[in-house]
């Protein structure tokens, strides 16, 4: 829609386009996409996906097992070479027609996301398209995934070139779950791999649209197929069957520590992006009104549930009574309301379990013996379902569970801090290390500060902003590996070297 379009009319629009879309999601139910047809659970069982906004039923979704599991990845076994040994030119063609359709459909698939996860449309109105940017970006290095490397020696001409993994399994989160999914889809089939995929429970809905339009686009059966399903039961099973080569992962670190297990034994590759604490650390000297907006957005946007949000403040002793007073005004101001309205910037949480774990580190901060600022509980929003205020926490230190566990939700944590090395010391003193964000005017100090954080990613001056070909992925219990570019390839392909003799260099004789 236009920009000018007034907000209440976009709200309209948003609650006419959903009314079909619902009626035929709840009439049709969700199945599983195997090789090209959707198809019911082998076992016939099913179970219900529900709004976050009011409780009802969308759906009946197909509950995979390990028989399903093993049809996919049957599947996209038998598929794998004819994918693999496709020219680029035409797996590059079918990528870009993929990414036709989902732009063709972006606002559908926007709706049906904000009505599945409780997200802001203000934010999932774009997902869609970065969806199709991400099949963009790795459509058009199709053409070359298989570069290498020349690294001659006195007697050879050694090269190395890359070739796919073979059938990978994908599982994904529940926020924003259709855009994540193609950052993990999108370079698996680039690289020539056929993939199974595993959506999150929570918000399996468009998932199905991805396969759909895949197979529209022309992708042949069986390159893309998607189960449905809890993680215990075809989670697990996907990350033990031996066909499938390696497994992409994003979620929780205990799940991934769980997947690594699993998949020990057929010794599968690989590749986690899991939880965070990532701290957003403002020094006195800093571009306050920037870095403002900057630690609003990051923790409140998209509901705080995302990895990448700043959930803990770090903020310079000097400035910290000023700064945070702003910012306990910024966050009495946010709107909570229904997500497919315009103007509302924090929806409610993905599932009745998220909320209560939400609401349940307010108490958490209590006991500890830090301050709810701002917000603390359960907020009575449109449909009645599971909103939450925005919340504040002040007067924490490092040691506080607020401080060292991931919430998940949008709540943020205050922690001052006398110089940079104590702001150091701060932000390493917890598990994870996925993103850092740094504020100050001084480059030297903020450059000291990147190299020392141990974080994945880290932004200065800057909220996180995405750009494809940088390496996504994070340290200790926040990842193994890196999405992004040739990042990507790494992961969904096999380096192979091969060594051209001149013919010149002596061979022993041995048994002469």
């Amino acid at each position: 829609m236009d920009k000018a379009t007034p907000k209440a009319d976009i709200y309209k629009a948003n609650l006419d386009r959903a009314v079909p879309l619902l009626a035929k999601l709840k009439d049709e139910g969700i199945g599983h996409f195997i090789d090209g047809k959707v198809v019911p659970a082998i076992s016939g069982a099913t179970f219900e996906t529900k709004s976050p906004i009011d409780g009802t039923v969308l759906a009946k979704v197909a509950r995979g097992n390990a028989e399903d599991i093993d049809r996919a990845a049957t599947a996209a076994s038998l598929a794998f070479k004819s994918w693999r040994d496709m020219a680029p030119a035409m797996r590059r063609k079918l990528l870009h027609r993929l990414a036709d359709a989902i732009e063709a459909n972006a606002e559908d698939i926007a709706v049906l996301e904000c009505i599945d996860t409780g997200q802001a449309y203000r934010f999932m109105a774009k997902a869609a398209l970065r969806a199709a940017e991400n099949f963009r970006f790795f459509a058009d290095k199709c053409m070359e995934a298989r570069d290498g490397q020349s690294t001659p020696s006195d007697e050879h001409w050694n090269i190395s070139t890359r070739v796919p993994i073979g059938p990978v399994g994908v599982i994904t989160p529940w926020n924003t779950p259709f855009m994540l999914s193609t950052w993990k889809i999108a370079p698996a089939l680039a690289a020539g791999c056929t993939v199974v995929h595993k959506p999150a429970e929570w918000s399996p809905i468009t998932a199905q649209w991805l396969a759909k339009l895949a197979k529209e686009a022309g992708i042949p059966d069986g390159v893309l197929n998607t189960v449905h399903g809890f993680g215990e039961e075809a989670g697990k099973a996907l990350t033990e069957h031996p066909a499938i080569k390696a497994i992409g992962f994003v979620g929780e670190s205990s799940t991934g520590s769980a997947i690594m297990a699993q998949g020990a034994p057929t010794l599968k590759r690989v590749h986690f992006e899991l939880g965070g604490k990532n701290p957003v650390i403002v020094f006195d000297d800093a571009d306050l009104e920037r870095a403002l907006d900057a630690v609003v957005f990051m923790i409140y946007s998209l509901n705080g549930e995302r990895c990448t949000s700043s959930s803990r403040l770090l903020v310079q002793q000097s400035i910290a009574e000023t700064f945070t007073a702003k910012l306990a005004a910024r966050v009495r101001a946010l709107k909570v309301g229904h997500p497919l309205d315009p103007a509302t910037e924090i929806g409610p949480l993905i599932h009745e379990r998220h909320l209560a774990k939400v609401c349940s580190y307010v108490d958490i901060a209590r006991q500890d013996g830090a301050i709810i600022a701002v917000g603390g509980k359960p907020f009575d929003g449109p449909g009645g379902g599971h909103y939450v205020e925005p919340t504040l926490v002040t007067g924490a230190s490092q040691t506080m569970r607020v401080a060292q566990e991931e919430v998940f939700g949008p709540f943020l944590t205050v922690i001052p801090f006398r110089d940079e090395t104590d702001a150091i010391a701060i932000a390493n003193d917890v598990q994870y290390g996925l993103t850092g964000y740094v504020w100050t005017n001084d480059m030297g100090r903020a450059l000291r500060v990147a190299d020392a954080l141990e974080a994945g990613m880290i932004w200065l001056n800057s909220e996180n902003v995405r750009h494809l070909p940088t390496p996504f992925g994070g340290m200790k219990a926040s990842g193994i590996g890196r999405d992004g570019g040739d990042y990507s390839f790494d992961f969904y392909m096999e380096t192979k070297h091969v060594s051209l003799a001149r013919g010149t260099h002596k061979i022993q004789r041995l048994g002469v």
